[in-house]
């Protein structure tokens, strides 16, 4: 990790505490935060035990004038900065180390909540975040807040554009399976897209499983290119068995696509779990 590129990147961040009351340079929390959540922090505590802990190799390219800030500092000086200052300057640390991500890198979009991250003194809920990564690179490209009253939907397409995907497989989970964002990981970004399909689209979920019964009841091959795979596994000592089953360019996949708005659509897979 080019910890100079990350001071480079962070350098124009705009610090917003009081003169008088800063004994740990900004720089220096940014940079440990960063450092300690690569390498696995979750929480400020966990930050802190990572900074105390690599405080002899910090020293050597931080300040670190008053030693290793405390949590409670991390915190409140997270919660003082622009997250969308923040979220420039990661871009442009990312973007420095990696300009291009790989044609066929597969991008994770998920939602997670932040362990800690609440505060019941001021009635804030634990903050809700959702990760855009980069499975090859090994990075979280990008992040945008949920807010409480909300959910993830109107804020996958903000985080997208913070992110450059051509070439690129973006995976999401049921709740991202809307048109609109098919529509803009094929047709603004230049992206393929692998999403879980739920009841919550019920036309489309269940037209999926009617092809599936019909292949089940008839001969696959009637229908269109299908594949068939089974996998055997013994975790914890049972043996378990997954079945997958996939059609591509199934006709009335381009029905959906062109007539109901589902951009790109090609494929469809069913994955069964049996013990």
């Amino acid at each position: 990790m080019s910890l100079s590129g990350i001071a480079e990147a962070f350098a124009g961040l705009e610090d917003p505490r009081r003169e008088h009351g800063q004994l740990h340079k900004l720089l220096d929390i940014i940079i440990i935060a960063i450092r300690a959540v690569i390498s696995g922090a979750e929480t400020w505590v966990d930050i802190v035990d990572f900074g105390e802990d690599k405080q002899e190799w910090l020293k050597g390219f931080l300040e670190l004038p008053n030693g290793i800030p405390s949590h409670d500092t991390f915190a409140r000086v997270f919660q003082l900065l622009d997250p969308q200052q923040v979220q420039l300057c990661y871009q442009d640390w990312i973007r420095s180390i990696k300009p291009v991500l790989a044609e066929g890198d597969i991008v994770a979009i998920d939602g997670k909540t932040m362990r800690r991250s609440h505060d019941r003194s001021q009635r804030k809920s634990a903050l809700h975040l959702l990760h855009a990564w980069s499975v090859e690179a090994g990075l979280v490209l990008g992040k945008q807040a949920v807010d409480e009253k909300s959910n993830e939907i109107p804020e996958i397409p903000q985080l997208l554009k913070l992110l450059l995907l051509k070439g690129c497989i973006v995976t999401l989970d049921a709740m991202g399976c809307q048109k609109d964002i098919a529509e803009a990981i094929v047709s603004e970004h230049g992206a393929d897209y692998v999403i879980a399909l739920k009841e919550n689209q019920g036309s489309l979920y269940d037209t999926v499983q009617s092809l599936f019964a019909y292949a089940d009841a008839h001969h696959p091959r009637l229908i269109g290119r299908y594949s068939h795979t089974e996998e055997i596994s013994k975790p914890r000592g049972q043996v378990e068995r997954r079945v997958c089953d996939v059609m591509t360019n199934v006709a009335v996949l381009n029905d959906l696509s062109e007539q109901e708005g589902w951009t790109g659509l090609q494929t469809i897979a069913r994955v069964q779990h049996a013990q």
